[in-house]
C-alpha cells in the first residue's frame, strides 16, 4: 500500500501575487504533490487553507500517512482546533514535514514548543544547502550540496529545541549560515523542517528540492498501526498494577476518576 500524504498550503500568494503566480499557477501545493506523485511509494494529495476544516477533518487526518506543511501570509487564520488535531495525529504517529515559513506556523510551533524565530532576508541570493549526512536516507541521491541561485537568507539563531539530526546547514551570498534540514520526533510521529522554498522563486520545481522531500516522505512514514490512546493519560487500577500492592495514604483521586486537566 503506498504512503498516503497530503500537501497543506494556505494557498494566498499564488492568488494574489503575480509574481507567484506565473511559477505555481496550481499552487505550491499542486507542484510539491506532482513531484512527489514521481515516487511510485507515495500518493500524494493536496489541502488547502480555505477548505472546510482547511482540508483536514480528523477522517481525513485519520488515513494520512505523512502531512507536508506550507505555510506564511496566514499562519493566524488556522484554526486552533485544526491545530490540535494534527498535533495529536503525530503524536499516534503521523509524519509531519514543515516547509520553509512554515516555521512559524501554529503546528511547528506547538509540536517545538519554543518560539521557531530566526533572521530572514529577501534578496534572491545564492544558497548552498550543505548536506551533513550523506548517508541519511532523507539526503539519497542528492550530493555534497544543492545550490539554490536565488533563495531568501534565513540566518542563526534558530530557536528550535536542539534536533534528533542535523541533515543539511545552509550558506547563504550575504555570509550568514543556518540548520535548514533538521530531525525530530514527538510521541510516535517523526517530524522534518525543511528551509528551502521561498515563494518568488522556482525552488520547488528544482529537481534535488524535489528529492528531498520525496526522501523526506519515505523517511517520515511510520507503518505501525496508530498509538490511538497515546494522549489519553489514564487512572491505573491498583487491582491492575503488574506486582500486587495496597493502597498507603491518601489519594486526591477516587478509583477510576479522571485527573486534572
Amino acid at each position: 500500500m503506498p504512503i498516503r500524504a497530503v500537501v497543506w498550503n494556505e494557498f494566498i500568494h499564488e492568488r494574489e501575487n503575480e509574481t507567484v503566480r506565473k511559477i505555481y499557477p496550481d499552487g505550491i501545493h499542486e507542484t510539491i504533490a506532482t513531484a512527489l506523485r514521481q515516487d511510485p511509494n507515495i500518493e500524494a494529495s493536496t489541502a488547502a487553507l480555505d477548505q472546510p476544516e482547511h482540508g483536514l477533518p480528523a477522517e481525513r487526518l485519520a488515513e494520512t500517512d505523512v502531512l507536508l506543511w506550507w505555510g506564511h501570509k496566514a499562519h493566524g487564520a488556522v484554526d486552533d482546533a485544526v491545530v490540535e488535531r494534527v498535533a495529536e495525529r503525530v503524536f499516534q504517529g503521523m509524519g509531519l514535514i514543515v516547509l520553509h515559513s512554515g516555521h512559524f506556523s501554529k503546528i511547528f510551533k506547538r509540536l517545538m514548543g519554543s518560539p521557531c524565530s530566526l533572521r530572514w532576508r529577501e534578496a534572491g541570493e545564492r544558497e548552498h544547502v550543505w548536506t551533513i549526512n550523506r548517508s541519511h536516507p532523507i539526503a539519497a541521491g542528492v550530493g555534497d550540496r544543492i545550490t539554490i541561485e536565488n533563495t531568501e537568507m534565513y540566518g542563526e539563531p534558530f530557536l528550535v529545541p536542539e534536533p534528533m539530526e542535523t541533515v543539511f546547514v545552509s550558506w547563504y551570498q550575504g555570509g550568514e549560515v543556518f540548520r535548514s534540514g533538521l530531525t525530530y520526533q514527538r510521541g510516535a510521529g517523526r517530524i522534518f523542517y525543511f528551509a528551502p522554498g521561498h515563494e518568488t522563486y522556482p525552488i520547488y520545481h528544482g529537481e534535488a528540492v524535489q528529492q528531498v522531500l520525496r526522501n523526506a516522505v519515505n523517511w517520515a512514514f511510520n507503518p505501525a498501526k496508530p498509538w490511538a490512546d497515546v494522549s489519553a493519560a489514564p487512572n491505573a487500577p491498583i487491582d491492575q498494577a503488574p506486582e500486587k500492592i495496597e493502597r498507603r495514604g491518601g489519594s486526591l483521586h477516587a478509583a477510576g476518576e479522571e485527573g486534572y486537566r
